[in-house]
């Protein structure tokens, strides 16, 4: 997976409410879908004068001052840096081939869409907002929610969507009474069979590098990371 690939599926899979065109720049309108569909990007040539456009479109947005930066971003990252743009939220994205998983335990996770209201439930317990759920709702290609039950009981959900041959997993929760009863890997397994389903040959997902205990789950899965990217916010 090269590197603007992982952005370009990121988009497509978990897109902003619009994007609009500063100068040099796209700035995202993520009407409360989280950072990345909020965040403002370099898409041509800029200097730094060039940065204030981007500003003005997140004001008139009424958004924070907040860029996404790539590993190609190192001038953009110096330059927000220089004017007191904080450094926040060090992402890892993570890939592995659909086949390197094995298949759900039966009975353990069913892929559908629409939401079922309890899938929602889950997902609010665990601070996913009705704003990320619209998200959902304005991805275009095929995508599934997976909902993961343990002992008899629905114990997490996540959002799968497909572009190209990757699939892409995000929001991923499962309830704090049941984890670490191999719910999250269940989920992910048949993340990774709907996703074979549908014509993918690659699973990804993006998660903070401060949550150990979700990379070390994708690791045991066999899951590489593929890309790094983080935020820049004024503050």
């Amino acid at each position: 997976m090269t590197l603007p690939d992982f952005a370009t599926t990121m988009d497509a899979t978990w897109p902003a409410l619009a994007v609009h065109r500063a100068g040099p720049w796209a700035v995202r309108a993520g009407a409360g879908g989280g950072k990345r569909v909020s965040a403002a990007s370099a898409v041509g040539a800029w200097g730094p004068d060039d940065i204030a456009l981007a500003e003005q479109a997140q004001r008139d947005l009424g958004q924070d001052r907040l860029f996404v930066i790539w590993p190609w971003d190192h001038a953009l990252d110096a330059a927000l840096q220089a004017r007191g743009y904080a450094k926040i939220e060090p992402v890892v994205g993570y890939a592995a081939p659909v086949a390197a998983f094995a298949p759900p335990a039966r009975m353990t996770s069913f892929p559908h869409w629409p939401p079922l209201q309890i899938a929602r439930e889950i997902w609010a317990e665990g601070h996913i907002s009705a704003a990320r759920l619209a998200v959902m709702d304005r991805v275009l290609g095929p995508k599934t929610v997976i909902l993961g039950r343990t002992a008899d009981k629905p114990c997490g959900a996540a959002f799968v969507a497909l572009h190209g041959t990757t699939a892409m997993i995000h929001a991923v929760e499962v309830r704090p009474s049941l984890r670490r009863k191999g719910a999250g890997r269940q989920i992910l397994s048949a993340a990774a069979h709907w996703a074979a389903d549908h014509g993918a040959d690659r699973l990804a997902l993006a998660v903070t590098q401060a949550n150990s205990g979700a990379r070390a789950l994708y690791a045991s899965l066999g899951m590489q990371p593929v890309e790094e990217y983080h935020y820049r916010l004024k503050v």
